[in-house]
């Protein structure tokens, strides 16, 4: 009897080029095989291809892995329910920080952390042998400013999650986001910057862009304001192919998580990036999509009862840095037509 033992592969230890290698040749052998086929009048023929098909898609599937932070991310748990930031360091240790808009600030070897001005905290970093990861939560109706021990800044918007090293690895630096965020990237060279999320990921090497990606919106939406980016995507295809665009200056892009197909187009950035100084601006967006959003920044309930005011458009600045009802009085005095509204003691507004 012949050994086939050493023919054995172990897929997990092939490096990436490999396993493309293979990727590719199987996708090669696939369609050539089908072309044969297409002439075949015979269902056996149809059935056999489909087979194969079939079992290329499993094998790609098994050996496309998800970067270490990805696999962190879908082990954290969500914590419980709180109108603090919290900052979750090594060994689960927890910091709930005070205060609407908190600032964070990381140490080059991530072992140092000050919160706010008076308020520092220490985690061990320098003895782990693997990658020591962070994870930063903002609820609804609170904001974040943090810096990264590489130096980048990240403003985090509410009702938002960020994961990331307490020290960069040698060659990328990689962060998992929920939510919605500004980054104003460090440059650096030979140690690209990625934002990952699941079938999506941004890389830079040093820039300032907006990424949103709220679990309940259908869309992740990228607008670039200076420097450049590349966004590579999972296309919802055949073999779910890894896919890359580039974007300049003044480009939305929007990655649709249903169909995962992107598309682009050119904005005035302004409005995408106002939130972080308390100013929300608005150019003929609808007043759902308006709620929507403060509803986000205030942590509070809303409810339009009638679907034509809804979809009313609205243009204008709002300081949010007020509080919910001098906000309301604004869109009313500058909305054309008339509504009312009431802020009940459960925490919801209500749209009439």
């Amino acid at each position: 009897m012949q050994d086939h033992s050493k023919n054995n592969i172990n897929f997990q230890q092939l490096s990436k080029h490999e396993k493309a290698r293979i990727k590719q040749r199987i996708a090669s052998s696939v369609y050539a095989y089908i072309r044969r086929r297409r002439t075949k009048k015979y269902g056996f023929g149809i059935v056999a291809a489909s087979v194969v098909m079939l079992l290329s898609i499993g094998f790609f599937n098994s050996i496309k892995e998800d970067s270490s932070i990805e696999v962190f991310a879908k082990t954290v748990k969500d914590q419980k329910s709180t109108h603090k930031v919290q900052l979750v360091l090594n060994d689960d240790q927890q910091v709930e920080i005070e205060g609407d808009h908190s600032s964070i600030s990381y140490s080059s070897t991530g072992d140092e952390v000050k919160i706010g001005k008076e308020q520092y905290v220490s985690q061990n970093t320098s003895n782990s042998e693997t990658i020591v990861y962070n994870t930063l939560i903002v609820p609804f109706g609170k904001r974040s400013e943090i810096v990264l021990s590489d130096g980048s800044k990240v403003w985090l918007n509410s009702g938002s999650k960020l994961i990331f090293p307490a020290q960069f690895s040698k060659d990328k630096r990689e962060v998992y986001l929920e939510g919605e965020a500004i980054f104003e990237v460090a440059h650096r060279q030979k140690q690209p910057f990625l934002v990952t999320s699941e079938h999506h990921e941004i890389e830079v090497l040093g820039t300032v862009f907006n990424i949103s990606n709220y679990k309940d919106d259908t869309a992740i939406t990228t607008v670039l304001q200076s420097g450049s980016i590349q966004i590579n995507f999972t296309e919802d295809q055949l073999f779910n192919a890894d896919k890359a665009i580039k974007i300049s200056p003044g480009t939305l892009a929007s990655f649709n998580k249903n169909n995962r197909a992107i598309t682009t187009k050119t904005v005035a950035t302004e409005p995408y990036f106002s939130w972080r100084n308390g100013i929300f601006i608005f150019r003929n967006d609808s007043l759902k999509s308006i709620m929507k959003k403060i509803s986000r920044y205030y942590n509070v309930d809303i409810v339009i009862n009638d679907e034509h005011l809804a979809n009313e458009t609205f243009s204008g600045y709002l300081d949010v840095k007020e509080n919910i009802e001098h906000v309301m009085q604004t869109i009313k005095e500058t909305e054309s037509s008339k509504f009312e509204y009431e802020l009940t003691q459960d925490n919801k507004l209500i749209i009439n």
